[in-house]
């Protein structure tokens, strides 16, 4: 048999504890040769809280874990058996897990790359009319509305009133705050 990917659906919020139970399940059961890796698909975000930058990491599939494997059923029994586990995702009942296609997995790992790439995105996406507060910079404290969005350079031009003038500043995201 050979080493393939697989998804297993966990209760959502119990990703982490799951991903180290079956890790430490694969030392306690000496699985090393079956099972490979345990990925958690996440990326990092950050979003403006009080004028702060907090950056956290947030899962972008939420109840899934991704396992590479060659599946034998001792490797079912032990994940499946992982409080919080409810199981492989494709597997019919009794029967053995499907793997993820080659294509699927390149759109997960890659997702992981470019976010890795990236570095960090913001939490809520900007969108071009949308109401900001300046919250960092020479410009702290202002009103103003998203003109443009540049994703690439993780900057925005931001339209600001300035002794009764639209001006136009180039800000980062994190020195601006969405207004609700």
């Amino acid at each position: 048999m050979a080493r393939e990917w697989y998804v297993v659906r966990a209760v959502s919020g119990q990703e982490k504890k799951v991903k180290q139970y079956i890790e430490s399940e694969i030392t306690r059961l000496g699985l090393q040769d079956n099972i490979f890796q345990v990925l958690i698909p996440t990326e990092k975000v950050f979003e403006m809280r009080g004028g702060k930058k907090r950056v956290r990491e947030k899962n972008f599939l939420p109840g899934y874990i991704l396992v590479e494997a060659i599946i034998t059923p001792e490797v079912i029994s032990s994940v499946k058996d992982v409080p919080s586990v409810i199981g492989f995702l494709g597997a019919k009942k009794g029967g053995p897990p499907i793997p993820l296609r080659q294509a699927e997995l390149n759109r997960i790992l890659g997702k992981v790359d470019e976010v890795n790439e990236k570095g960090e995105m913001p939490e809520e996406p900007f969108i071009k009319g949308e109401p900001v507060k300046v919250m960092a910079g020479p410009f702290n404290g202002f009103d103003g509305v998203i003109d443009e969005v540049y994703e690439d350079k993780k900057k925005l031009k931001v339209v600001v009133k300035i002794f009764g003038r639209n001006t136009p500043v180039e800000l980062n995201y994190f020195q601006v705050e969405k207004q609700y």
